[in-house]
């Protein structure tokens, strides 16, 4: 962090209480376009006077906004996707911008993040209660689900749209003020959608961008009137989430890393195979929870897929995210490129053959970029740091193994449990392994099993901190909390007889 000396550079403010405001912090932080590692922008970073203001107005919009009809909230629910749908070239220029992922891959997680609005403009029906007539004589009972009141979601630099829409319009939708802590990285796109938000007819505070670093996540983890953290990003944080904000008092779904491996059987159409495990490793230069890290290739189809996966590897191109035909656009910092480096260079030393090497990769005209080209390390072992950390690069790591078994196996020894996948083209091996992983999401020669909006996204073990999953049916649940009525009105002939003894009939 640096304090600001310059004038030149565009100034990212935070969004707070229906406006763009630097807020009272001095300090500011540099944001890079990866594709050119060029500074283009200078974010101001809140500070504690900052927090509390925006705490004070989400608190106080939260009473009136809860309180709000559900027609009223869909009603801004559904003009708010209008616009979302009007601005998707804006929002994917500024996420490749300051992500460097290509447009076609931005305008992807926009729609991802569409499909959440859709479900959110469903409220009505997703919140209908429940009511037992008669349930001893003269009473009833009946429930119905409350907002929790403030919630924030700290979201990472990966997806700067989709995952803030994971969270926002279903907290918003159930009668919430959202407060959303992007990433430092490429926090742009997130004042668009807070400024889509207000057009939409959105009361000031109900939702706010605050900007941020380690003080910022901190003070909304312990502010007492914050009441629900939805947070996506490493595992060591995703637990320090957790640990922390439920030692304050606060509901929490914290969602972690991973090491999503593929198993490929073979039986498997490896050209199919090969097609889908070069996107999902390659796609957003491996910059996804979800991608594909790890391909299990079992028995007589290593060798053919190996050779499958480095043709699609070589043909991948490798440009600014803006430019046509571009496959794939760099990393997000020179660390992140010099750490996917070293891990890949260890695995070399350590026996592995790279069978694909993006160590120097240099694209022309855009020599400053943070550049690392789809990389395949085929003979790993489990003892190497490229197989056991989530490298969150564009590397393919083989792991032979001799049957499905083995590949189970492996899989179940891993700590992460986010997303794995199997190409077969046997109906008794897919239903063998969904049942057998240890793992929240599973594709059948799908590589990216990402659910619909209308399902729950979340994995198990180390890959997810907290029991609710995020969107879907587990995201109403996880920003409301249930409320029982037991209801008697009787007769004035029938008012007493009050007892001692438990009532039963």
């Amino acid at each position: 962090m640096t304090r600001s000396t310059t004038t030149t550079l565009s100034r990212i403010h935070h969004f707070i209480d229906g406006g763009e405001t630097a807020g009272s912090g001095d300090i500011t932080r540099p944001v890079y376009n990866p594709a050119t590692g060029k500074v283009t922008g200078e974010l101001s970073l809140a500070n504690r006077a900052d927090l509390d203001a925006t705490v004070s107005a989400a608190r106080k919009a939260a009473e009136t906004w809860g309180n709000i009809s559900l027609a009223r909230r869909t009603a801004v629910l559904f003009k708010f996707r209008e616009l979302v749908a009007a601005h998707v070239d804006d929002l994917a220029a500024l996420i490749t911008a300051e992500h460097g992922k290509v447009l076609s891959d931005a305008k992807g997680e926009i729609g991802r993040g569409l499909e959440v609005i859709e479900y959110a403009c469903g409220v009505p029906t997703l919140l209908k209660g429940d009511y037992s007539d008669q349930v001893s004589t003269g009473i009833d009972v009946f429930s119905f689900r409350e907002p929790l009141g403030v919630v924030a979601g700290i979201t990472p630099f990966n997806f700067p749209v989709m995952v803030p829409l994971w969270m926002a319009p279903m907290a918003i939708a159930t009668g919430n003020a959202f407060i959303l802590k992007p990433s430092e990285r490429d926090p742009s796109p997130s004042l668009l959608l807070a400024r889509l938000w207000k057009e939409a007819g959105l009361p000031d505070g109900v939702f706010q961008v605050l900007h941020g670093g380690k003080e910022t996540v901190e003070g909304l983890l312990t502010h007492p009137d914050v009441d629900g953290i939805s947070f996506v990003g490493s595992t060591p944080i995703a637990q320090y989430v957790h640990e922390t904000a439920t030692k304050h008092g606060k509901r929490v779904q914290a969602l972690g890393g991973a090491k999503n491996h593929a198993i490929i059987l073979p039986d498997a159409d490896l050209d199919n195979a090969a097609d889908h495990l070069a996107a999902a490793a390659f796609g957003s230069a491996g910059q996804r929870c979800m991608a594909i890290s790890v391909a299990v290739a079992v028995g007589d189809a290593a060798d053919a897929l190996v050779a499958k996966v480095r043709e699609r590897a070589e043909a991948v191109q490798v440009s600014n995210g803006t430019e046509p035909g571009a496959d794939m656009g760099p990393v997000i910092t020179p660390a992140s490129k010099e750490r996917i480096v070293k891990i890949v260079s260890e695995a070399e030393a350590a026996g592995a053959a790279v069978v694909v090497d993006g160590r120097e990769l240099v694209v022309p005209g855009h020599e400053e970029g943070f550049w690392v080209g789809p990389t395949v390390i085929d003979h790993v072992t489990t003892g190497m740091r490229a197989y056991t950390e989530e490298i969150f690069g564009p590397v393919l790591v083989v792991v032979r193994v001799d049957t499905l078994e083995d590949g189970i196996s492996l899989i179940n020894a891993n700590p992460y449990g986010n997303g794995t996948a199997i190409f077969t083209a046997s109906g008794a091996a897919a239903r063998k392994f969904q049942r057998s992983v240890d793992v929240g999401m599973i594709g059948i020669n799908v590589p990216l099993p990402v659910p619909v909006a209308y399902h729950s996204f979340g994995g198990w073990k180390a890959s997810l901190f907290g029991d609710k999953h995020i969107y879907g049916p587990e995201g109403v649940s996880f920003y409301t909390r249930g409320k029982v009525i037991t209801s008697r009105w009787p007769e004035a002939k029938d008012a007493s007889g009050a007892s001692y003894n438990f009532p039963s009939n």
